[in-house]
């Protein structure tokens, strides 16, 4: 028995390309606790670089307010980085988890905030009368840095099982 088929093809062109977002990475902890970084430094940014005074007087006595920000913008930054490429591609989202570049990058950020947070907290509560209206932002930024210590150390935590493979 034999009957006719008709094949039809049809091209279409487009320009420009199409952007995926990886809204689902959001929902899982690590995406969650990225954006949560992200947001908690941005705010350790903001209230830091606000109250921040470059005056050469106060200049020699805001040593610890200086590393703070330092470590708030650095972190802040790579955090932005880490987020955008896991959003934006798959593929990233599943394989960058797999590496060491998470672990030793969360690992190197709890560090560096525990030692900023608690610089910053204690050279605050030390000169308590020299920081006169600014006391309280600064303490509010080293208690922030804190938490973002503890989030790093459970993203450190939860990037070492996902590289061993647990």
């Amino acid at each position: 028995m034999s009957h006719t088929v008709t094949i039809t093809r049809t091209t279409a062109t487009t320009s420009g390309t199409a952007l995926f977002v990886n809204t689902g990475y959001l929902g899982t902890l690590p995406g969650l606790l990225k954006l949560a970084q992200l947001l908690l430094g941005a705010a350790c940014v903001g209230v830091v670089g606000y109250y921040f005074e470059p005056r050469y007087a106060r200049y020699n006595d805001q040593k610890p307010e200086l590393f703070f920000f330092l470590i708030a913008v650095a972190f802040l930054i790579g955090t932005f980085c880490l987020l955008t490429s896991c959003l934006i591609s798959f593929s990233t989202a599943t394989m960058i988890s797999k590496t060491i570049y998470e672990v030793i990058y969360h690992g190197t950020a709890f560090v560096l905030y525990l030692a900023a947070g608690l610089t910053l907290i204690i050279e605050v509560n030390h000169r308590k009368s020299g920081y006169r209206n600014d006391f309280e932002p600064y303490l509010a930024a080293a208690i922030m840095g804190l938490v973002l210590a503890g989030l790093y150390l459970l993203s450190t935590f939860l990037a070492n099982r996902s590289y061993r493979g647990l």
